[in-house]
C-alpha cells in the first residue's frame, strides 16, 4: 500500500465498504477521515450483510487497528450501538477501536434543527442525522469535541450559547425548548466514560505505523461529487469527501499518501436533490434499482439511478489524482440489452462542470454499447467475463485515463475480477516506490493521448 486512500468517484454509494474490507486483509491500520453516521458501508460476511456507519470497514478482519479521525463527526450513542452490534457477531472491536479527541460531536440539537431546515424551501435532501449542522458549528468555532466530554463547565456553557442561538434561528424546532447544556452533558456522561477508554492520538499512531513500514488505509464516506468544495454545491455533503481530505482528516501530511484508489459503479446513482445529468427515465430506473438493490443502507431511501457519467468520472480522476479505478456492480447490468454512457454533452462539451446551473442546462450525448446478456456473477478471471463486458470496461479505462485495477461482480468478498497485469497496481507498493514513469496510470494516460 503502504498508505492508500479509498475514495468514491461518484455521488457516494459506490461500494467503498467492500473495497476497504478487501484491502483491510493486509492492512495494519484503517482510519475513517470524514463524514458521520450518514455513511452506510455494506460488507457481506459469511452470507450476512453488515452495515457500518462510523466504525471503519476494516473491522471485520482481526488484524487492523480501527481509528476514527479528527475529520469525522460522531454521534456517540449510535457509535456505541454499532460497536455492540458488531461485537454481537463475534467480532472483537473494543480492543482495536481508537477515537480522536478532536472529532466533533453530533448532538440532539443538530438533528432537531436539520429536520426543521429540511422542511423549509432550502432543503437539499440530507439524511437527517444532524451531520451538516455539526460541521457548521465546527466551522463557526462553536462546536463541541470529544475532548469536551471531560470538561463539564466548558461543555455546558458552549452548548447553552449554541442553543440560545438556534432557538432564535429555528423557532419552529420545538424540541430545542426542552434542551439545556446541563441535560445534554448528563445524558452523555455514561458515553463519555465509555469513550475515555477509546481515546487515541490518531495522527501520532498513523505516523508511527508508516515510519515502521506498516500498511495504512484511509477510508472516506460519500463521494467526490458530494465534496463540499468540488461537488455540485450546494447539493453536497458538509466535509471534504475527496482524497485531499484524507490526510487532513487523520492528521497526516499530504506526502504520506502513496496511492489513491477510486471506486465507481458500472452505472451511476444519486441520493437526495441536485443535478443528475445521466439519470434514467422512471421505468428504466426502477428496473436498475431492483436489479442493484439501490436503496440507502442508512436511510432506506430509493436511490436515483442513471447511466455512467464519463465527464464526471474524468473530473473525479483529476480532482483526486486517481492511481487506480475499481468498478463495482458490473453484474447488475447483465440483463440489459443496451448499455449507455454519458460520453459528453450535445453542445459539444466533454468537460464536467459541478455548478448545478450548468449541469441542468446540458443535455447528454450518449455512447451506446451492446449488452452481454450473460451472467458475470461467477467470473473470477478476466477471461471469464463476456467479451462485450470486457470491451465496456476497457473503453471506460481508455476514456478516463485511469487503469481499472479490480471489477466487482457481486457483494461477496471474493466476487471480483482483477484484469491481467493489474495485481501489483491493486495491492502493490505505492507511488513513492519505483520510477513514476513505470506506473500503470501513466501508461494508460499515455496510450489514451496517443489514440487521440
Amino acid at each position: 500500500m503502504p498508505c492508500t486512500v479509498v475514495v468514491g468517484a461518484q455521488w457516494g454509494d459506490e461500494g467503498k465498504g467492500k473495497i476497504v474490507d478487501a484491502l483491510s486483509a493486509t492492512a495494519d491500520a484503517v482510519a475513517r477521515y470524514q463524514g458521520g453516521p450518514n455513511a452506510g458501508h455494506s460488507i457481506v460476511r459469511e452470507g450476512e450483510t453488515v452495515v457500518l456507519h462510523l466504525v471503519p470497514s476494516g473491522v471485520m478482519h482481526p488484524r487492523p487497528r480501527c481509528l476514527i479521525g479528527n475529520g469525522v463527526v460522531v454521534d456517540l450513542p449510535r457509535l456505541r450501538e454499532e460497536v455492540a452490534r458488531i461485537e454481537g457477531l463475534g467480532v472483537s472491536v473494543l480492543r482495536r477501536l481508537g477515537l480522536s479527541p478532536a472529532a466533533h460531536l453530533i448532538l440532539p440539537y443538530h438533528r432537531a434543527v436539520e429536520a426543521a431546515a429540511e422542511r423549509g424551501p432550502g432543503a437539499i435532501g440530507t439524511t437527517g442525522r444532524g451531520i451538516g449542522f455539526a460541521y457548521r458549528d465546527k466551522a463557526a468555532r462553536t462546536g463541541l469535541r470529544v475532548a469536551d466530554l471531560f470538561d463539564r463547565v466548558t461543555f455546558v456553557e458552549r452548548a447553552d450559547r449554541t442553543l440560545a442561538r438556534l432557538r432564535q434561528e429555528y423557532p419552529e424546532a420545538a424540541e430545542l425548548g426542552a434542551m439545556s447544556g446541563a441535560s445534554l452533558f448528563d445524558a452523555l456522561r455514561e458515553h463519555g466514560a465509555w469513550t475515555r477508554e477509546r481515546l487515541a492520538d490518531v495522527s501520532s499512531e498513523l505516523h508511527a505505523a508508516l515510519a515502521r513500514g506498516q500498511r495504512v488505509l484511509l477510508e472516506g464516506a460519500q463521494g467526490t461529487l458530494l465534496d463540499l468544495d468540488h461537488g455540485t454545491y450546494p447539493f453536497v455533503t458538509s466535509s471534504s469527501a475527496s482524497a485531499a481530505g484524507a490526510p487532513l482528516g487523520v492528521g497526516l501530511g499530504p506526502r504520506a499518501v502513496d496511492r489513491v484508489v477510486g471506486v465507481t459503479k458500472a452505472y451511476a446513482t444519486r441520493v437526495g436533490l441536485g443535478p443528475f445529468p445521466s439519470e434514467m427515465p422512471a421505468q428504466e430506473a426502477e428496473r436498475l434499482r431492483a436489479a442493484g438493490e439501490e436503496y440507502g443502507a442508512t436511510t432506506g431511501r430509493p436511490r436515483r439511478c442513471g447511466w455512467l457519467d464519463l465527464p464526471a468520472l474524468r473530473y473525479a480522476a483529476r480532482v483526486n489524482g486517481l492511481d487506480g479505478l475499481v468498478i463495482t456492480k458490473l453484474d447488475v447490468l447483465d440483463e440489459f440489452e443496451e448499455i449507455r454512457v454519458l460520453a459528453g454533452y450535445q453542445d459539444g462539451s466533454r468537460a464536467f462542470d459541478p455548478d448545478p446551473r450548468a449541469l441542468e442546462r446540458r443535455r447528454p450525448a450518449w455512447r451506446r454499447f451492446p449488452g452481454w446478456r450473460t451472467s458475470t456473477v461467477g467470473a473470477r478471471r478476466w477471461r471469464d467475463l463476456p467479451a462485450r463486458a470486457r470491451a465496456y470496461l476497457e473503453w471506460i479505462e481508455r476514456a478516463c485515463g485511469v487503469p481499472v485495477v479490480s471489477v466487482s461482480v457481486g457483494a461477496e468478498r471474493d466476487a471480483e475480477v482483477v484484469p491481467p497485469g493489474r495485481a501489483s497496481a491493486w495491492s502493490g507498493p505505492g507511488r513513492g516506490r519505483g520510477p513514476r514513469s513505470k506506473s500503470p496510470r501513466r501508461a494508460v494516460v499515455a496510450a489514451a493521448r496517443k489514440r487521440r
